[in-house]
């Protein structure tokens, strides 16, 4: 699979990187811990992706409540891969209900220590906030993300859920005082949240920094699950965490997900393959975040890699979709 440099980090990631969050549970929910993927489920989704050519697993310490990094730093063990997988996994949420969050500098050294424990290794390649901390003065968190960096523990900071704002402060705060600065972004991006676009991806091509989307398929939006007037499919993002996708449940996502599918069929291509094709064709995203549940989900999204798309076929699959 194609890699490409991750901004001016010095990481070359593969165009897709293998999203951790359902491992031990459903992203950071502390009431659905437990659920999602089985370890066993798990083992297969990691052997799939580095048989495919993906070399990022993106996880979390909140993910499944600490689950999500125990089953990959079990894999690290049993299957000792060589090279190994870059490790990205992020710091912001609670470990359980009522616990702690933030990026206040203690938490975060004391987070990614606990990070390295359960992931069985003494650095990760990239290390994320997960959130910004309106708690947290900025320059607080990146002295402590820089003093991470500088002891070899991490090898490059993210950012993730950053407004174009944020982000200009942050890298702002790291230009004045000399300290470690985001390398790249991962927020959501997809045809139905175009955010980014307002802002955060000139940024990214201000400072050369990477785009790293989640969510490209939309909770599953795009792939066509959803059907107008059916019951949501059980265990789809819509069935466990029906809030997050709430603002999709109208008839004007409804018509324009339908023009979609006939674009895909027109294409002979999957329609999620399709969706993430479109996310990786914008000039500022590096690679997109992938959560596939079974081996043969992830199978199938391989061809987006492939599937070049210019910008008048952009333009018109976006144009589907008005915002």
């Amino acid at each position: 699979m194609e890699t490409r440099a991750l901004g001016p980090s010095g990481l070359d990631v593969s165009r897709l990187l293998l999203g951790c969050g359902n491992f031990g549970g459903v992203g950071s929910a502390p009431q659905l811990f437990g659920l999602g993927e089985s370890e066993e489920a798990a083992f297969e989704l990691m052997d799939t992706a580095v048989a495919a050519g993906i070399n990022v697993f993106d996880t979390a310490d909140a993910y499944g409540g600490g689950r999500s990094e125990t089953m990959i730093g079990r894999w690290l063990a049993e299957r000792r891969p060589e090279p190994r997988p870059l490790l990205s996994t992020k710091v912001y949420n609670p470990m359980d209900a009522g616990e702690d969050h933030g990026l206040a500098p203690a938490r975060v050294l004391r987070q990614l220590d606990s990070s390295l424990q359960r992931l069985r290794v003494d650095r990760v390649d990239m290390y994320v906030t997960h959130a910004w901390d309106a708690d947290t003065p900025i320059a607080e968190t990146l002295r402590a993300l820089d003093e991470l960096v500088r002891a070899g523990k991490v090898g490059a900071i993210g950012a993730s859920n950053v407004t174009a704002a944020q982000l200009d402060e942050a890298l702002a705060t790291s230009a004045e005082h000399g300290l470690a600065r985001f390398e790249w972004v991962q927020n959501e991006y997809s045809l139905l949240h175009r955010d980014p676009e307002d802002g955060v991806f000139t940024l990214c091509e201000r400072h050369g920094l990477g785009f790293t989307p989640f969510s490209p398929l939309a909770g599953g939006w795009l792939t066509g699950k959803y059907r107008r007037g059916e019951a949501v499919p059980p265990g789809s993002r819509m069935a466990l965490r029906p809030g997050a996708y709430s603002e999709f449940e109208n008839g004007a996502t409804y018509d324009a997900v339908d023009r979609f599918l006939d674009a895909a069929r027109e294409r002979d291509m999957p329609p999620a393959a399709l969706a993430i094709a479109w996310a990786l064709s914008h000039p500022s995203v590096t690679a997109a975040v992938i959560g596939p549940r079974r081996p043969a989900q992830l199978q199938s999204l391989l061809p987006a890699v492939d599937l070049q798309l210019d910008e008048s076929e952009r333009a018109e699959l976006a144009e589907l979709f008005p915002r």
